[in-house]
């Protein structure tokens, strides 16, 4: 029989099946492909996007030409527009807003080839470096409530550009989804007085079946209530609701373990799709988000959202998390 798990947090309901588990094998998913033809992301097509924001690159190089590590620029079709004053009105029951916010591209690396496992730890190092700096300085302007991190790797997850690119894009309100997860988490620190996501560490530290990789300053575990098969967190240790407070010390750090990570998972899945997404603490607001802890969800694309889970909100995972951590724990190369 099948179980239902809920969400401690959010309070969402899993179906994991515990009966007759997935194995790697028996997933069938569209791998990433990379094409060949011109890229504007590549190193020497530096004209092809729109002016860089922000760089990381070899001193005495000037801006929008070769000599890069790390380039940040403008969405060439953004969501949202920088420009302008937010406007708040209705029509009736309805609410609007004008569309002010920032999106931004930052490219992690030169090469278009080469995705986070093959890349060297001080470049992983680099691009989250960079996550932090645009999140600072986005966090300056007080129209923004919330700034999303995200990355789409394959078309499967949503890419339209194949070379290895990370979104960052600041809203003016916080996401409902974002909003359910930090009232679940406050709710608890209420009840409590202790953080969920410490909480949750605690747990998974001590029982270790859903662990896959740990150093000193973050786990790598396949959560209780995954909603994806393969699922994978990543989470600080130390507690701290804001991803862009942290040191270079737990930068290196980060930079480990998520290569090791998304290693062992394309061991298991060569060429899978997927989506990352950090989740942090609200900004500019006038709340205090104690029992919020910042993470990364991980998600490959391995089977695709159907009628019964957009219909019902619950989603049905073919192999149970202790199991899918088992596999990534083993998963070697070679």
């Amino acid at each position: 029989m099948s179980e239902l798990r809920r969400d401690p947090i959010n309070g969402r309901w899993v179906i994991v099946d515990t009966d007759h588990p997935n194995t790697p094998q028996g997933y069938e998913y569209e791998p990433a492909t990379f094409r060949s033809g011109i890229c504007p992301f590549c190193y020497g097509n530096e004209s092809m996007t729109p002016p860089e924001i922000e760089s990381i690159r070899e001193s005495g190089t000037s801006p929008n030409t070769p000599g890069w590590q790390v380039r940040v620029v403008p969405n060439k079709y953004p969501a949202l527009q920088i420009e302008g004053d937010l406007e708040r009105r209705g029509e009736g029951i309805y609410d609007m807003s004008s569309g002010i916010g920032a999106h931004e591209v930052l490219i992690e690396t030169p090469y278009h080839h080469k995705d986070i496992p093959e890349l060297l730890n001080s470049e992983i190092e680099n691009f989250l470096s960079m996550y932090c700096r645009r999140a600072l300085d986005l966090k300056k302007d007080k129209r923004f409530k919330y700034i999303m991190i995200f990355k789409n790797f394959g078309a499967a997850a949503g890419a339209s550009l194949e070379h290895p690119h990370t979104q960052i894009v600041a809203l003016p309100m916080v996401p409902k989804n974002v909003m359910e997860e930090i009232k679940g988490a406050h709710n608890y620190f209420e009840f409590r007085e202790r953080c969920i996501f410490c909480d949750i560490i605690r747990q998974e530290t001590q029982e270790a079946e859903r662990i896959i990789l740990e150093n000193k300053h973050f786990l790598s575990f396949c959560p209780f209530i995954s909603r994806f098969p393969f699922e994978i967190w990543i989470i600080p240790k130390k507690h701290d609701g804001y991803f862009c407070y942290i040191t270079q010390e737990e930068i290196s750090s980060l930079a480990s373990i998520l290569k090791d990570t998304v290693k062992k998972l394309k061991i298991l899945f060569a060429g899978v799709s997927y989506n990352f997404i950090i989740h942090s603490s609200p900004i500019n607001g006038d709340g205090v988000y104690e029992g919020y802890h910042w993470h990364i969800e991980f998600m490959p694309k391995l089977t695709r959202t159907a009628g019964f889970e957009w219909g019902s909100g619950f989603y049905v995972v073919a192999t149970p998390p202790e199991l899918a951590a088992k596999y990534l724990r083993q998963a070697k190369e070679g």
